[in-house]
């Protein structure tokens, strides 16, 4: 987590940095271009400014609306993992008492790999290896189910318990795939170009004053250096200064009340 806050925290003020450096520019090529043409530096600006901060803002906003979107999504996956588990966990009373011995103690190890999997991240190694353990136990606890269904021959833990399990499995690919969705790297190196582009166009339109405002300047390049800065965490809800680590509270009970039981 440390080195992703300081890599996150670094490429925002290094977009802070450039974007200050692109007004500067841009102010400075519309003090030369006025020194020539002075009636002429600012013909037909306008229609290309509102096209392409038009652009900008659309970007924007797509981008913010996806990254929150997601989020919501995997927080809404959690919960409907910790129910699956839950349901499975329950219709494990439908077996015999020595099979749904064997299969209760390997649930808590299969729900404390799942919480582990993701709090490991930003490590991908270390998440993978808990990923590759609840494999694992989810291979057991599917072998152990179906031969205690066989040898109970009972159709109500065959019809129940089965179709649980499965769905408590597939959500677990759902969550897994779901932290992996991310856009295309060319959406975000399109929406740092853009911004610095719009540097050089405000510096270029600020060229009129007679002296540099330092305060709309650095104001213009901290909002956007910090509006893409929340994007990015938004997208890495494991590993920023945003947590989803609260929304694993359904999972730590059940893990938790599985251990009482």
């Amino acid at each position: 987590m440390r080195f992703f806050l300081l890599g996150s925290t670094l490429l925002a003020l290094a977009l802070g940095a450039g974007m200050a450096l692109m007004l500067e520019a841009g102010r400075r090529l519309g003090v030369r271009r006025m020194a020539r043409d002075h009636e002429g530096a600012r013909a037909g600006m306008g229609a290309v400014e509102g096209a392409h901060f038009a652009l900008l803002g659309l970007l924007i906003a797509f981008t913010f609306s996806g990254a929150a979107a997601r989020f919501d999504a995997r927080r809404a996956l959690i919960v409907e993992e910790a129910n699956a588990i839950g349901t499975a966990w329950l219709r494990l009373d439908l077996l015999p008492d020595d099979a749904r011995g064997d299969l209760r103690a390997l649930f808590p190890p299969y729900v404390e790999a799942r919480i582990a999997a993701y709090r490991a991240l930003p490590d991908v190694e270390a998440a993978r290896a808990q990923l590759a353990r609840a494999a694992d136990l989810q291979a057991a606890i599917w072998a152990r189910a179906v031969a205690a269904v066989r040898a109970g021959d009972s159709q109500s833990a065959t019809m129940l318990l089965l179709p649980a399990l499965n769905q408590m499995f597939d959500i677990g690919t759902a969550r897994t795939a779901a932290a992996r969705m991310h856009p295309p790297v060319v959406i975000y190196v399109m929406l740092v170009g853009l911004s610095l582009v719009s540097a050089l166009l405000v510096g270029y339109a600020m060229a009129g004053a007679r002296a540099r405002s330092l305060l709309h300047m650095a104001a213009f390049a901290f909002m956007m250096a910090i509006s893409i800065y929340v994007i990015f965490d938004l997208e890495f809800p494991r590993a920023g200064l945003i947590r989803i680590d609260a929304a694993d509270a359904p999972l730590v009970e059940l893990r938790d009340g599985m251990k009482g039981r």
